[in-house]
């Protein structure tokens, strides 16, 4: 023990990170553009109820801020969104406004106009993955239909002429094939007063969106050849989600051909991008591993350019994100690892593979170059996830913005060691381990632990620096955050395990945890708690049901019973169950849901909940406290007016977190 160190109980130690600190982290920096040395992004602003923003980091090296208050550059495709915005060079920036749902343009000296109508329902026309070519803004459009089904299509908007004017892009597209419908699908009227109640005096009536494919249930990844004669998509139909099988398509656009070039119902292909006009770059999982394929157009097989038990991409939750990008010299800038993702450039045509010489461990799945340099958000166990400029010319790496302004001393900051353990079947799981964390206070005994458990379920956890891990762990409290069977970055095997199985093996590995701490003298046995959201709240909810190896449970937004969730949840993840569970059987269903089995709960637990929540309705959370009352067991049920899934307002996240600590406190030292 250091001579400065003082014994205090676990749970108690004086820390500097504070609830407003965790509350204020976080900007959620995302999908940067690269040109010369111009960046832009976006943020999340916690500060300013959760809004997007879109920063710029100028050639002369000032940054500054676009968007401002109280416009909010966020997305509302699948519920999840994406990239929101696209660069218009020497024009400004496109992008999807929150609140309407609506595309604006945004000059660069002057205030957001309208590109697209107001539709007749509020937000039923939404925009993601945006992409300039020829002059026209091509995207994918979600409708929201008056009957409640949605529908997805690829459509194109013209820009307005530079002198204000409508450039009067069109162009007669016939029927295509595979499904597949191209075309114009403005309805009767739609020729300049379509958009009635329209802001005065825009024209984004006379540029009603274009649809040019459609046919399928999702699209994503939109590719314009360089020669602008094909455009490359991915696709999917329900039930399938994009980590269970997509398939990539090519149209020919000036005669409706189509092709279908890799990918099907057990083959997960992502992010093509071209090498030449004839020649697509492409993400698979054909061989178990999301690995970098070549393919032509022509129906040749796809070529692997670097076979590794890794992975060069993450799953598709979010639309828009890049695992890499092709250099001006032929090379591509690639992500890949197995858990956190390294950034390494590659050689296609002799496949060697080199990592770039940086100080980020971990990078997100959000590429962008310009050719010559590479722009990308890094982090490491004490670097926050940084917007980072790499010129690789130079080979100068510039940290351009933090997702953390201040951070506290170093020896507060726990350091991730990952691991893999055994369960209890005897599969192996994969794991960051963070001891508690203190220059100046020690426990006795074994600590207090929690156990974290992700959201998805087909997600992952990273060794990325969290200051909300550091306000456990510089308090006393150890956290274990586990990637359970059926989370991504280990291969298709591994994520496949949930197939059938979501309540019983996320649960055995998240039960196996809590067990292999105690075994291995890492934590108290009798403190150990376990805490999720979303998808990790029903795993919370459910391992405690099934076992009494915690001493509590907190639940963020979990879901707690599958029939009323797949009536209510939204259209991406409508069918997901189906994979997850299976198809609708009440007595199945009854054996796996938490509020079926919510008299196996002898421990106190906590549920918070946003009350907007669109993907986990609250009488998910409602529900299960209910029964909790009526058992007579401890709960404590939280709510948050006009929070949805995801908490991103600083008063929420610091009043949910201080309520979380004082669980603990209470349950650790009953």
């Amino acid at each position: 023990m250091s001579p400065e160190q003082v014994v205090l109980p676990y749970a108690t130690w004086p820390s500097p990170v504070s609830t407003s600190d965790v509350a204020r982290s976080g900007l959620h920096l995302g999908f940067p553009t690269v040109l010369g040395h111009e960046v832009w992004w976006t943020e999340d602003r916690p500060a300013e109820g959760g809004r997007t923003t879109i920063m710029h980091r100028g050639a002369d090296g000032t940054r500054r801020e676009l968007l401002r208050a109280p416009w909010s550059a966020r997305t509302r495709v699948h519920e999840y969104g994406g990239q929101s915005y696209a660069v218009v060079p020497g024009r400004g920036v496109v992008f999807a406004n929150l609140t309407d749902q609506r595309l604006y343009l945004l000059p660069s000296d002057g205030e957001p106009h309208p590109l697209t109508p107001e539709p007749d329902q509020p937000a039923a026309l939404r925009y993601a993955e945006m992409i300039l070519h020829d002059g026209q803004i091509w995207c994918v459009r979600e409708r929201h239909h008056p009957d409640g089904t949605v529908s997805r299509s690829i459509v194109s908007i013209p820009l307005p002429a530079e002198d204000g004017g409508d450039d009067g892009n069109s162009e007669d597209e016939g029927n295509r094939g595979d499904g597949e419908t191209v075309g114009d699908d403005r309805n009767a009227g739609d020729d300049g007063d379509a958009a009635e109640g329209a802001d005065s005096g825009d024209d984004a009536a006379r540029r009603e969106p274009r649809e040019r494919v459609g046919g399928s249930d999702f699209y994503a990844s939109l590719a314009i050849s360089p020669d602008g004669a094909h455009l490359a998509f991915v696709c999917w139909d329900h039930p399938r989600m994009p980590w269970n099988g997509t398939e990539l398509r090519v149209f020919r656009l000036a005669d409706g051909a189509c092709r279908t070039i890799a990918g099907g119902p057990g083959e997960s292909v992502l992010a093509p991008s071209w090498r030449d006009d004839h020649t697509l770059y492409l993400v698979s999982d054909r061989s178990g591993w999301w690995n970098l394929y070549r393919a032509g157009i022509d129906g040749s097989p796809p070529q692997a350019l670097h076979p590794a038990e890794e992975e060069f991409a993450g799953p598709l939750w979010q639309l828009g994100g890049a695992p890499y990008a092709k250099l001006a010299d032929g090379r591509l800038a690639v992500l890949h690892g197995q858990g956190d993702l390294r950034l390494g450039v590659l050689d296609p045509d002799r496949g060697v593979l080199r990592d770039l010489d940086v100080r980020y461990d971990g990078w997100l799945p959000v590429l962008a170059t310009d050719g010559r340099a590479i722009a990308g958000i890094g982090y490491g166990p004490t670097s926050p996830r940084s917007v980072v400029r790499i010129d690789l010319g130079t080979g100068q790496v510039e940290e351009l913005r933090r997702d953390v302004d201040e951070l506290p001393e170093a020896a507060y900051l726990p350091r991730p060691r990952a691991l893999r353990m055994e369960s209890r079947s005897g599969r192996l799981v994969h794991a960051y381990l963070y001891p508690p964390t203190h220059p100046r206070a020690r426990g006795t005994g074994a600590p207090p632990y929690v156990v974290f458990v992700h959201g998805g379920p087909t997600g992952h956890s990273t060794g990325a620096l969290d200051l909300e891990k550091a306000f456990f762990t510089s308090r006393g409290i150890g956290v274990l955050d586990v990637n359970y069977g059926g989370s991504t970055g280990y291969g298709r095997a591994y994520r496949e395990r949930l197939k059938g199985q979501w309540g019983v093996v996320d649960v055995e590995d998240a039960v196996g945890a809590a067990e292999w701490l105690a075994a291995e003298g890492l934590a108290d046995p009798a403190r150990i708690a376990i805490r999720g959201g979303s998808a990790g709240g029903w795993t919370v909810m459910a391992a405690c049901c099934a076992s009494d190896v915690f001493a509590g449970g907190v639940s963020y937004f979990g879901v707690s019973s599958l029939a009323p969730f797949v009536t209510t949840t939204h259209d991406f993840e409508s069918h997901y169950v189906e994979w997850l569970i299976g198809p609708e059987d009440p007595a199945l269903y009854a054996a796996r849901e938490p509020l079926a089995q919510v008299g196996g709960v002898t421990c106190p637990m906590l549920l918070l909940q946003g009350l907007a929540d669109p993907v986990v309705p609250p009488a998910q959370s409602q529900a299960f406290a209910d029964a909790l009352a009526e058992r007579g067991v401890p709960c404590t049920y939280l709510t948050f007016e006009g929070e949805a899934h995801g908490f991103r307002r600083a008063e929420t996240r610091s009043a949910a977190l201080a309520t979380e600590l004082a669980f603990y406190q209470q349950i650790f030292h009953s």
